[in-house]
């Protein structure tokens, strides 16, 4: 029995050192990795919290750093990046171990088995992990674009909750002064006591607005604070005083250029295809057999007895190749189609988002311009005729109606405006905030 110990010694010898071979790194797995250790470094850079006076840029890079999707995102790409690495790596080799037992043990014969693929299949199927590994990359950029995006969409209702609510009251001290000015034209005879009840009724429903304005910051807060990734048991974090946004500085056509070449949803589509092409270079590799290559000795023999062996397999089921083949190439015509729905989908959200823009833009300029200056000297007039017995109460409240109404368009378009251009900035053109830990582009800063 001693041979069998020793031989069994031998074995784990041979398993140790096997343990300590590495392949040959495929093309591209390198640069692949150093990306990651790159993108992995910048992650870790911010676990700290925010500060108390945190700007809108400051806020929106703690997010992209911290919300779980982007670390979920992060995984996945990291993931796809390891199985390059196994792709590209041979098969582990077998120990084998034989015994010919009679009524003694008449040979025994240890071995060792390699298993080759055919020429060319490790490259292809490295090349595909390679395609798969990009394609993780660019879901990874849309999830921190996403994620920078929802921060804005959340601040930007709950930075002008103040505005709104700094507008009813402003409109309620108005309406105190018009109920002083009702009594008053009561006192005297001018007026009914039905204006003074017009007046409190307006107060009282506007002093309801207001509070379900201010009860409204709950919800928004919730929003925010699930915007940056916080649970619900960490405190609230701080909000901008200042709401911050990147200028804009082409005109559409340059922005839809650079929009096309930098999404980042189009980029892992683009991949795709190539993992397309990639999946068709491994399907047609299938085709070429497959080797295997070592041997056994039997220890018990004078002298000993070496068996060499090679085997190969016979790719002779056509219609598994064919079908493997064909699916390949579907999937290729699949990708490609995606493609050029998500150019169109682009392009149809490109024009969206800057007919917002400039609608709210312009909506802005009518109401700062000339309907708001109307309306407050429409006001001073009404009341003036009001004071003076020329119109009734209704006509006054009405103007002061149609002024709130104004100032709250005013503070809908700011909001509108500033959520279409983030969207338009950071989903649709793709481009990352200042700081952001993505890879650079050249077009990033064109998109702009």
């Amino acid at each position: 029995m001693k041979p069998i110990f020793q031989l069994c010694g031998a074995a784990l010898a041979i398993a140790g050192l096997g343990t300590g071979c590495r392949g040959i790194p495929a093309p591209g797995e390198q640069g692949a990795r150093d990306d990651l250790a790159a993108i992995g470094g910048q992650l870790a850079t911010n676990h700290s919290g925010l500060q108390t006076h945190a700007t809108l840029p400051e806020v929106v890079m703690f997010a992209v750093k911290n919300h779980p999707q982007v670390a979920a995102a992060y995984a996945d790409w990291a993931a796809s990046v390891e199985n390059i690495t196994v792709a590209r790596s041979l098969p582990d080799p077998k120990l084998t171990f034989e015994l010919d037992i009679n009524d003694a043990i008449r040979s025994i014969m240890p071995g060792l088995m390699a298993d080759f693929p055919g020429p060319g299949k490790l490259r292809a199927r490295a090349a595909l992990a390679s395609a798969d590994s990009r394609a993780k990359y660019f879901q990874f950029e849309a999830a921190a674009l996403q994620t920078a995006f929802a921060v804005e969409k959340s601040f930007y209702p709950l930075h002008f909750l103040d505005a709104q609510i700094r507008v009813n009251r402003q409109s309620l001290d108005l309406l105190a002064s018009l109920e002083a000015l009702a009594r008053a034209q009561n006192e005297v005879g001018r007026a009914t006591l039905q204006d003074v009840l017009r007046a409190q009724i307006e107060q009282e429903k506007l002093r309801t607005e207001t509070e379900n304005l201010e009860d409204s910051r709950h919800v928004l807060m919730a929003q925010y604070k699930a915007a940056l990734g916080l649970s619900n048991e960490q405190p609230d974090p701080p909000v901008p005083a200042q709401a911050e946004f990147s200028p804009i500085t082409l005109d559409d056509q340059q922005r839809l250029a650079a929009a096309l070449k930098q999404n980042p949803q189009l980029k892992a589509l683009e991949a795709d295809i190539r993992a397309a092409d990639a999946s068709i270079r491994v399907a047609q590799k299938d085709q070429l057999p497959d080797f295997s290559a070592g041997g056994r000795v039997d220890v018990n023999a004078n002298p000993i007895l070496w068996n060499p062996q090679i085997s190969m397999t016979l790719p002779i089921w056509r219609d598994k190749l064919a079908a493997e083949l064909a699916a390949a190439h579907a999937g290729k015509r699949a990708a490609e189609a995606r493609l050029s729905a998500g150019q169109i989908r682009l392009v149809v959200d490109f024009a969206e988002q800057t007919y917002l823009i400039r609608a709210a833009n312009r909506k802005l300029d009518l109401l700062r311009e000339r309907l708001l200056p109307r309306a407050r000297q429409s006001l001073e007039v009404a009341r003036a005729a009001y004071q003076s017995g020329q119109v009734d109460f209704l006509n006054v409240i009405d103007a002061e109606q149609t002024l709130l109404n104004f100032q709250l368009d005013e503070i809908a378009a700011q909001i509108q405006r500033e959520v279409a251009r983030a969207q338009l900035v950071l989903l649709v053109a793709g481009v990352p905030p200042d700081g952001a830990p993505l890879l650079k582009t050249e077009t990033s800063q064109a998109a702009r």
